[in-house]
């Protein structure tokens, strides 16, 4: 519930339902002060959201304009402004009824809201009787303590206390607060059109919500599933390697833009069966991954046994039939195939901090030459058979990585 601010309110009388704006307890000049809608004695309360909102936009004066944060309420041009939500929504007439049964949280909650909107509309207008029945009985006051105050046998019996004490008095405060408010004449037909509005309004908020519900459910669909895995969310991604007849698994992630690969002293630990990786990683906690932050995410789907080494399309990295195409020349290279492999290949020497790669190309610029053609880098160099020079560069740069692995 709003503590310093102007909330509209519904309020159930035996006269019906009634609507109006109330402002809870609020400072100004050190004072506390509290307020409902209206002028001098009188409180200004409408048959419907629509009269109300016809009221304030009329432009007939009332004493809330006096309040610090009528600027801010004001202000706002939706029609929805005086619409209560359920926690301004006060029933008084159903009170005695929550009391007679068990203390959930919802009849406690309920009875809690409706005693302070109660003794805050007694306060403004100073309706002794309301007054009277509040300051004469403290044990209402513990209703704002939460359900859990009444559980257990004694909680019980004070909840059943408390409605002792609705029983002996409440139609005294519901007689005072009924006489006390009464419902303001408002044209019919500007009440009607305002009523429209409202409903309008309200229509285009649930289509605004219902749409933002589809969008995001349509995103969810749209997103790749590999991003809402154990893996993607801990950044850290399971890397397949196909590679002279071969497949292996191998974990990488980057830090700071540099690749990190799981292995040390420039040799990456790698596996063949994806299984037996699984068994190692929960087997194995002294290396280089354990010591990321989110590694305790791999392990914990690891030992519930919902870990799969499962690596996404941009980390699959397949030399099979490079060599073999690149004897045939460019055209018979698959140019992402190639680049994919050729930044594997960078990144594992640039994890391993040592210039094998680098040392390929400059001894045999012919290779060089050969990847920076087919991945469209300007150059003046044009490739022509035989293609003997590129053919074993690339295969030295495989077996180079071949060399890095822990199990081939």
């Amino acid at each position: 519930m709003a503590t310093n601010g102007i909330v509209p309110v519904k309020i159930s009388l035996p006269q019906g339902d009634l609507y109006t704006l109330w402002a809870p307890l609020y400072k100004e000049h050190g004072s506390e002060w509290q307020a409902l809608l209206g002028h001098g004695d009188d409180v200004y309360a409408f048959a419907s959201p629509g009269a109300m909102l016809t009221f304030l936009e009329s432009g007939e004066p009332h004493d809330l304009t006096d309040h610090p944060k009528w600027g801010a309420y004001s202000n706002d041009n939706s029609p929805l402004r005086v619409v209560p939500d359920a926690r301004n929504t006060f029933d008084l007439v159903e009170l005695p009824a929550w009391l007679a049964e068990r203390p959930s949280h919802a009849n406690v909650s309920a009875t809690s809201r409706a005693f302070r909107f109660a003794r805050s509309v007694g306060d403004v207008l100073t309706l002794l009787p309301v007054q009277s029945f509040f300051s004469s009985h403290s044990i209402l006051a513990n209703v704002d303590r939460g359900s859990d105050h009444y559980s257990g046998e004694a909680g019980f019996s004070e909840w059943t206390g408390v409605g002792n004490v609705v029983k002996g008095g409440w139609r005294d405060v519901i007689k005072a607060l009924d006489e006390a408010i009464s419902v303001k004449d408002i044209d019919e037909a500007k009440a009607a059109d305002a009523e429209q509005r409202i409903a309008d309004a309200e229509q285009a908020a649930k289509d605004k919500e219902a749409k933002e519900e589809a969008d995001a459910k349509a995103a969810l669909r749209a997103a790749d599933p590999y991003d809402l895995s154990v893996w993607g969310q801990a950044g850290i991604d399971p890397v397949k390697i196909v590679i002279d007849g071969r497949t292996l698994y191998t974990l990488r992630t980057y830090l700071d833009d540099t690749p990190v690969f799981l292995g040390e002293y420039g040799q990456i630990t790698s596996f063949n069966n994806r299984k037996a990786f699984v068994r190692w990683l929960i087997e194995h906690k002294d290396h280089n991954m354990a010591k990321l932050s989110t590694w305790q995410d791999i392990m914990d789907a690891a030992n519930g046994g919902t870990l799969e080494i499962t690596a996404h399309d941009d980390n699959t990295y397949v030399f099979t039939g490079l060599a073999e195409a690149i004897s045939k020349g460019p055209q018979a290279v698959d140019k992402d195939q190639m680049l994919q492999a050729y930044s594997l290949l960078a990144d594992a020497a640039d994890w391993a901090k040592d210039d094998s790669v680098s040392s390929i190309l400059v001894a045999n610029p012919a290779i060089q030459e050969f990847i920076a053609y087919v991945g469209g880098a300007p150059s003046g160099y044009i490739p022509s058979a035989p293609y003997t020079s590129e053919v074993e560069g690339w295969k030295e740069l495989e077996n180079t990585l071949i060399g890095r692995f822990t199990k081939f």
